[in-house]
């Protein structure tokens, strides 16, 4: 019988072996403080959360439950990849079927390294005319960032290094897992998405 690959210090995704880096407490905790910031803004507001998917699917579920008030919710499927490689292109591979016009939007994103695919999506979002449109990401990259976008609320700062958890996966797996791991600093590193 197999030793769990998720349970001890590190976990291990296919050919890689991972290290914690956040805590699940801390993301629960973090993910209370911005739903009561996002409360303190919005909640007279009905706003819409739009989850980019898919690795943001787990966060956005946690965050509109910490959030006090009214709200919809939406998803959108974005791709710059075909097979392995990234194209540099971002297409809209599933989009909103709700009308933006007037209404105070707020993005939904697991990641911003380069910034490429939020910076796309608001784009295309303020063609819709909304009323406002709000970022909240759970990860943020300062040091890969190559398009300036607006983050109004951040859940963590981290290091330019390949991370799986809460939402993020390598090669399809560790999506599930309620913290954030890391590669070792020895590790190679997949390419950032």
């Amino acid at each position: 019988m197999q030793a769990d690959p998720y349970s001890g210090p590190g976990i291990q995704i296919h050919d890689l072996k991972f290290v914690p880096l956040i805590t699940e407490e801390a993301v629960q905790a973090r993910v209370k403080a911005l739903g009561e910031a996002l409360t303190g803004r919005f909640s007279q507001q009905n706003p819409l959360f739009i989850s980019i998917l898919s690795g943001a699917f787990v966060f956005a579920s946690d965050l509109i439950r910490a959030f006090k008030g009214d709200c919809e919710i939406g998803f959108v499927k974005l791709s710059s990849y075909r097979g392995t490689a990234s194209t540099g292109a971002i297409q809209t591979v599933m989009g909103l079927e709700k009308d933006l016009k007037d209404r105070h939007i707020i993005v939904v994103e697991d990641i911003v390294d380069t910034g490429r695919t939020l910076h796309y999506f608001l784009d295309q979002l303020e063609q819709h005319a909304p009323a406002s449109i709000c970022t909240v990401a759970f990860l943020r990259k300062p040091e890969a960032a190559q398009f300036s976008v607006p983050v109004d609320y951040v859940g963590f700062d981290i290091e330019d290094q390949f991370v799986v958890g809460y939402g993020l996966d390598y090669e399809g797996l560790g999506r599930n897992l309620p913290g954030i791991y890391q590669l070792p600093k020895t590790e190679d590193q997949p390419a950032s998405i």
